[in-house]
């Protein structure tokens, strides 16, 4: 998602620290660039193995409500024999008319022309491309506004005193922690809720045989890209990381130039990154109470070094999919196996699914090292989506206007997007 708002408010403890929040915090976290158009901002990508262990299906959601004719809106995927070595690129590249006529070609030779919003979508001669474009349900499911009663509470604890070590982790009291926890699973004092309920963004769903895109070895890294003809605008992988990882705390026009930078950088330039990413990751440690527990946390590391394994890790922001697996289960399975040793994800797909609790496991990775310590209330969608039945995300729902809560405006869905 636009990996915006909500992970500042993650953050506002240490910007209460500094001082007052901006009024117009909202746009400190996505660069001129992106903002100019939210039809070249990315939302999420999605990348996962079908069930008959002989396709890859992706998707990528766009913040605007339609596509853009000056946008060329692309999916890479690298692969490789191990996780972290990647040694060929695939890349499968969608471009719209003001007509709405569509071209998608994957690599050289692989071509699906249609138009938007064709139910069924459309495919290749070959059938070994198939696309849809058009709006349908989004995925992704936050409470978002438990999350940020949450971290008010956090915000207010900084404000008191509570100290913060070299790593930038504040040592929060147990009291502070239960309450952290106890708002982050409500919504206005009741029963969590998805803050972006019926939200229906323009999305790409490509669907296409994996020997077209595994040529280096089964395991995947993808990664989406927006690109006007002068550069890219904006790219993603993971959910959270870029926008919102990169100097939080630095100044608007110190952070604009260095997510601008991020944004056109390549994977394989991520390092550069991963100091800025570091400085960020204490924060999250703290939200469990327990110093040092966050996944891949060094506990002997020197001080100020303890979070560099998780940030190295975070800066190549790129999905991973153990394309072997026919099971596709848990957002970091690939990682967790590779790094962690987790053997029973060793057959795990990993990736992302429209299914996944993505906000949770990535949150819990940071604060407890686990999958499940932190919990929004949110679990799931509103609507069913699929992972066998292609478009996968469930069709927009009919609205009554006269009856449907407000929804956010693009802006506003673009800030809390994680």
């Amino acid at each position: 998602m636009r990996n915006g708002l909500l992970l500042l408010l993650t953050l506002a403890p240490a910007l209460v620290a500094l001082g007052p929040l901006s009024a117009h915090a909202s746009d400190h976290l996505d660069t001129p660039t992106v903002a100019a158009d939210p039809r070249a901002d990315i939302g999420d990508v999605y990348a996962w193995t079908a069930p008959d262990g002989g396709r890859l299906n992706l998707v990528m959601t766009i913040v605007g409500h339609s596509f853009s004719d000056r946008i060329a809106y692309t999916f890479h995927v690298d692969s490789g024999k191990a996780f972290g070595q990647t040694t060929k690129s695939t890349s499968i590249t969608c471009r719209f008319s003001a007509s709405y006529a569509v071209q998608c070609a994957a690599g050289v030779d692989e071509r699906a022309d249609g138009f938007v919003d064709a139910a069924a979508g459309f495919a290749s001669p070959s059938g070994r491309l198939k696309v849809f474009a058009g709006r349908r349900d989004d995925p992704f499911f936050n409470n978002v506004k438990g999350s940020r009663s949450a971290f008010d509470v956090a915000a207010a604890a900084l404000k008191g005193g509570a100290p913060m070590d070299a790593d930038g982790f504040p040592a929060f009291d147990a009291a502070t922690v239960a309450s952290i926890r106890e708002h982050w699973r409500q919504t206005d004092g009741g029963p969590g809720k998805n803050f972006l309920a019926g939200w229906t963004p323009a999305c790409i769903v490509v669907t296409v045989d994996l020997d077209m895109v595994a040529g280096g070895g089964p395991v995947l890294a993808v990664w989406g890209e927006t690109a006007l003809p002068n550069g890219r605008v904006d790219r993603a992988g993971r959910p959270l990381t870029g926008n919102a990882l990169l100097a939080p705390l630095a100044p608007e026009a110190v952070s604009d130039r260095l997510k601008e930078r991020y944004n056109r950088a390549e994977p394989a330039t991520s390092r550069q990154f991963i100091a800025d990413i570091q400085r960020s990751l204490g924060l999250y440690d703290a939200y469990d109470g327990v110093r040092g527990n966050q996944w891949l946390a060094d506990a002997r590391a020197a001080q100020g070094e303890r979070y560099k394994q998780l940030a190295t890790l975070l800066a190549d922001d790129r999905l991973w999919v153990n394309s072997a697996a026919r099971t596709c289960t848990q957002l970091f399975a690939v990682e967790l196996a590779a790094l962690s040793g987790r053997r029973d994800l060793a057959d795990d797909c990993g990736g992302r699914t429209p299914s996944y609790d993505a906000s949770n496991v990535y949150r819990s990775l940071l604060a407890a090292g686990d999958t499940r310590t932190i919990d929004d209330g949110v679990h799931r969608d509103e609507r069913v989506h699929s992972t066998s039945r292609f478009p996968f995300l469930a069709a927009a729902a009919a609205v009554n206007p006269e009856t449907a809560p407000a929804q956010p405006s693009t802006a506003t869905a673009s800030d809390y997007r994680e």
